[in-house]
Formats: C-alpha cells, sequence, structure tokens
C-alpha cells in the first residue's frame, strides 16, 4: 500500500533545523566573499513577500504556501557555492523536501522555483517562481550590506547601503506590479542602481507579465520602468 504523502507547511519548513543552519552559514560563506546580507532574515522577508504577491494577486492558500516555502529555501545552495547556487539549492531543497514527505507535485514546484531564480540562468515559468523572483529581487535595504566600511564598500554594498526604503505595491485591478525606491543619491545614482540590477528588473518585469501584470520601477520620483 502506498505510502500517504503529508502537507508541509511554511511554519514547519521555517523551523527546520538542517535549513536554518543552510542559510545561515551560506551567509557565512558571502559575507567572507564580500556579498550582502543573505540570511533568514533575508529568506523570511523573500517568503512574506512571495506569499503576499500571490494573495493579492488572488490566488489560494496552496500556491500561496509553496512560494513562502520555495522564497525561504531559494539561497540554500550558498551553502555549497555562490556560483550555480541556484541550481545547487534546487538539488538540495529536493532531497529535503522528499525526505519530509512532501507530495512529489508540490517538490517540482519549488524546486522549479529554486533553480530559475537567479537572473543568470533562470526565468520565471509558473506563479510559484515569478513570486519568488519578484519578492527576492526587490529586497534592496541598507541593513543587507555586511561590510561596515564605507570606504571599501563596492558598487552594490552603494546601491544597498543608499536604499532608505524600498515599496513593493500590487494592484490586481491596475494590473501593476510597482517598486518604489527612494535612495540616498550622496551614496548611489538612480542610473547606478539602474545600471547595476537592469537584469534584475527585466527579470522581474518577465515575472510580472506571468500574472498579466506590467512591472514598474520608480526610484526618487523617477519612474525608471
Amino acid at each position: 500500500m502506498k505510502e500517504k504523502q503529508k502537507v508541509i507547511s511554511y511554519k514547519e519548513i521555517r523551523e527546520n533545523e538542517e535549513l536554518q543552519l543552510l542559510i545561515e552559514n551560506g551567509n557565512s560563506v558571502l559575507k567572507v566573499l564580500g556579498f550582502t546580507e543573505h540570511s533568514r532574515r533575508h529568506a523570511a522577508k523573500v517568503a512574506d513577500r512571495a506569499g503576499r504577491i500571490l494573495k493579492e494577486l488572488g490566488y489560494g492558500k496552496h500556491e500561496i504556501e509553496l512560494a513562502k516555502i520555495a522564497g525561504y529555501m531559494h539561497d540554500i545552495g550558498n551553502s555549497v557555492n555562490r556560483h550555480d547556487h541556484a541550481h545547487t539549492g534546487a538539488v538540495l531543497a529536493y532531497g529535503i523536501l522528499k525526505d519530509l514527505g512532501m507530495p512529489f507535485k508540490d517538490v517540482l514546484t519549488v524546486t522549479t522555483a529554486i533553480g530559475n531564480h537567479d537572473e543568470a540562468t533562470g526565468t520565471a515559468v509558473d506563479v510559484v517562481s515569478a513570486a519568488l523572483i519578484l519578492a527576492d529581487k526587490t529586497d534592496v535595504r541598507r541593513n543587507r550590506v555586511q561590510n561596515l566600511v564605507i570606504a571599501n564598500f563596492d558598487i552594490h554594498d552603494r546601491v544597498n547601503y543608499a536604499a532608505l526604503s524600498s515599496v513593493l505595491d500590487v494592484d490586481k485591478e491596475k494590473k501593476n506590479i510597482r517598486m518604489t525606491l527612494e535612495l540616498d543619491d550622496s551614496m548611489c545614482s538612480v542610473m547606478d542602481y539602474f545600471e547595476i540590477f537592469m537584469n534584475r528588473m527585466i527579470m522581474c518585469r518577465r515575472a510580472a507579465e506571468v500574472f498579466d501584470c506590467q512591472f514598474k520601477l520608480v526610484a526618487n520620483g523617477n519612474k525608471l520602468c
């Protein structure tokens, strides 16, 4: 008789010790390499935002829960290596979720989203992956900078440190998903932001199209896309 598969909740994923260690070890690796914060704080913010995107667009509880799970787990591949971390993370997630007893169809949905979240190799292929991409690429904030010496900032540090506020709004009726940024232009210009994150914004535009929406970016009152 086939063993019954169980529903895995986001709460269970967030409390899983193995995943917590993978995320924090990955963040430790990235800190040494000079990257911005990819800790459990980032994971939780991406999870909550991905879930909110789907909720505000009218999707059901199951899709919302899968988006939150994918959001929390999306960066576990950094624990192995930053290079190809999306694909490594998808493989790690596949084994972990199968061992937890998640239904195979849901495992595939989550791992596909994780494997496609990086702008170098991925793209939105369904609503869960689209929500993950939008949530991840719009988490821009000053406290993600782990390098405490401003004189040693690279352009990515300057852009994140310059982000005084970042808000993502979803308007189902107008079919708009809008990111509104307030940047400290003494640290970086609006064009610096657009230059560094152009590929991410293009990825967000394509993710928004999965929902038949337009992605809009407004920085310091200027509409960039």
